[in-house]
């Protein structure tokens, strides 16, 4: 196989941008795609000349795709990751993984038993500046790891209007799933216990069933201790959608990741804005950056047979710690342990 054929389900922002970069690589090939509503499935197969579907079932019943994309409401994964792999597709997940453990260990024995590859969206770790991080702790020269503090926030546009199904998930789910990622692949530790607390008060009050800010502390099995905090309240006026920070202090030592500005300003006669440009950016008439380079680097997976470079492994642990907030959150934030996972699994993923 030279060319990797796929099939994306889901046809939202990040499918689409997913659909535009497999198109434009010379290692894929985009096969079909599927969404619920007819207008979107008819919009995107005449703009890209590919099949469309309005039942996944359907989509997976043809022989010339090779790989699944997952990209739907966080809550949806599950159904269609598993229906992918019984199918015998290899699959590519939007983070979070899933949302609940059972579900991921689910997918993981599936895969296991299918010899299917599963990669999930953590597409920071692709950055050059996150890279640099995980590499000078891993080397030891800033010493071992004790605390940090991670923050994720967006604007309110985005949990009122950007995305529709904002009341189905957490602004946990939905943003600290990339800084728990990235803050066990800096610690390579993995978490055992967390805590949280959580506001419901202005989403509420325009109609989104879910939290506006969310807390937590997540303790590592080497010790080291973290707050996450995410939300999605910031008034509209902040001058990026989203705001992002990462600070790890270590024993002789300290890593600060704060990708607010990214290096750019720009300033109008009405707004005063931080253009984002890291994950994806055009630059001469092709998708560039670090999202990119994570899809990339799925289908060379699957095409030289390695291992992911961000497992479904690696997704059923944030899933775990998430979990463990969750469940934290709704008892008033008691101290709640993470899901630990079965040998056999564990086996698997250590091979």
């Amino acid at each position: 196989m030279d060319q990797l054929r796929i099939g994306i389900i889901g046809l939202g922002k990040m499918a689409r941008l997913c659909l535009r970069i497999f198109t434009e690589n010379h290692l894929t090939r985009v096969a079909a795609v599927c969404a619920r509503r007819q207008e979107v499935v008819d919009e995107i197969s005449a703009q890209y000349s590919v099949p469309g579907y309005t039942d996944f079932r359907k989509m997976l019943e043809r022989n010339d795709i090779d790989a699944v994309v997952v990209a739907t409401p966080d809550n949806h994964h599950f159904e269609f990751a598993k229906a992918a792999l019984e199918s015998g597709r290899h699959v590519f997940v939007e983070k979070p993984f899933t949302t609940s453990v059972a579900e991921a260990d689910e997918l993981l024995r599936l895969a296991h038993k299918m010899n299917r590859k599963i990669q999930v969206a953590f597409n920071h770790r692709w950055l050059s500046a996150y890279q640099k991080a995980h590499d000078t702790i891993a080397s030891g020269s800033i010493g071992a790891p004790m605390t940090g503090y991670a923050r994720k926030s967006d604007t309110i546009v985005v949990s009122t209007k950007n995305i529709r199904w904002a009341g189905e998930t957490t602004c946990a789910w939905l943003l600290s799933s990339h800084d728990i990622d990235l803050v066990r692949w800096f610690l390579g530790s993995e978490p055992v216990e967390a805590r949280a607390w959580g506001r419901k008060e202005l989403l509420v009050a325009k109609g989104v069933p879910t939290y506006d800010v969310i807390q937590a502390q997540v303790r590592f099995a080497n010790g080291a201790f973290v707050t996450f905090e995410s939300g999605w309240i910031y008034p509209n006026s902040f001058p990026t959608n989203v705001d992002s920070y990462i600070q790890l202090i270590c024993a002789s030592g300290h890593v600060l990741l704060d990708r607010k500005r990214e290096s750019l300003e720009v300033s109008t006669e009405t707004s005063f804005t931080y253009p984002k440009g890291f994950l994806n950016q055009e630059i001469f008439g092709r998708m560039r950056g670090a999202f990119p380079s994570c899809l990339e680097d799925f289908a060379r997976a699957i095409l030289e047979d390695t291992t992911p470079r961000v497992t479904g492994f690696d997704g059923r642990q944030v899933t775990a710690a998430l979990e463990a907030i969750h469940q934290s959150l709704d008892r008033d934030g008691e101290t709640v342990r993470v899901s630990q996972p079965d040998e056999d699994i564990l086996s698997w993923s250590k091979a």
